[in-house]
């Protein structure tokens, strides 16, 4: 799933969830506002309410159900958290510098690849996130490098 084609939103506040949620409670959140909410939900919705307000509920139910198609998935949520924190990054400061993830430590033990930062800090990402991840933050300072593939 392409999220750069995906208008910037937050699927968590769309849920009312918090991002550290595990799945399961995704779940429960997005069934409480659509399986089990009259509210949103367009099978459930009484004859007598409004059509403008009928377009607006079936908008949410909408969002509601994109929401939990990014986040109820494991590999989608996941990409969905890594764009998120890049954002964040971006948002944080300038790039402080580019580097090739070839340049970069490789360290069997975690697997992960580090670069050091001009504070003594490392800057550190697994080989997972390393194939989405664009920007990484220093664990120590708030110093942002770009990964160059």
């Amino acid at each position: 799933m392409a999220f750069e084609q995906i208008p910037k939103k937050d699927w968590y506040s769309i849920l009312g969830a918090d991002p550290s949620e595990n799945v399961s409670d995704l779940k429960q959140k997005y069934q409480k506002l659509i399986l089990k909410s009259e509210k949103y939900h367009p099978d459930k919705q009484s004859t007598d309410v409004p059509a403008g307000t009928v377009e607006e509920c079936l908008q949410k139910f909408i969002e509601v159900d994109q929401a939990w198609k990014i986040l109820g998935n494991e590999e989608t949520k996941k990409e969905y958290d890594l764009q998120r924190h890049e954002d964040d990054l971006r948002n944080v400061g300038p790039v402080d510098a580019q580097v090739y993830l070839e340049e970069m430590s490789w360290n069997e033990d975690d697997h992960s690849f580090s670069w050091s930062c001009r504070c003594g800090g490392k800057y550190i990402i697994s080989k997972e996130e390393a194939e989405q991840a664009n920007l990484i933050s220093c664990d120590t300072c708030s110093l942002i490098i770009e990964l160059l593939h």
